[in-house]
Parts: structure tokens; sequence; C-alpha cells
């Protein structure tokens, strides 16, 4: 019976990684794309005259610092 009781201990632990991994994977995604909707705000307001290169500049650096940390896959989804 522990054996039983060990192995679906494990199994549960397992599953519960595996939550937090696709939790942490949504949560990214959901940052990188509000990182690019930041950064596609900013070009607009800098073209229709009410921003500036700055902010734009800004907003990119931003999101290819998340790139950098976390990869590119929120923009194929």
């Amino acid at each position: 019976m522990a054996g039983f009781l060990d192995r679906a201990k494990e199994q549960a632990q397992s599953a519960l990684e595996q939550g937090k991994q696709k939790v942490d994977e949504v949560q990214q995604q959901r940052a990188g794309n509000d990182l690019l909707k930041k950064l596609g705000t900013a070009y607009y307001a800098e073209h229709s005259g009410s921003g500036s290169p700055e902010a734009t500049r800004n907003a990119l650096s931003a999101l290819e610092a998340h790139i950098r940390a976390h990869g590119d896959a929120f923009l194929r989804s």
C-alpha cells in the first residue's frame, strides 16, 4: 500500500509542476503580447504626431529584453 501512495504522490507532484510550467508560459505570452501592443501604440502615436521616437525606442527595447529572456514563441501564437 505504501508503494501505491508513493507513486500517487509522485504523480501528483509531477502534475502540479507541469501545471506551474504551463501557467508560467501563459504569463510570459501575455506579457509579450502586452509589450507588442505597447510598441504598436507607441509607433502609431509617433507617426500620428502625438508620440515620440523615444517612446517607440523604449517600447522596442522592452520587447527585445522580453524576447531575450523568454523567447519569441508568443509571436507565433
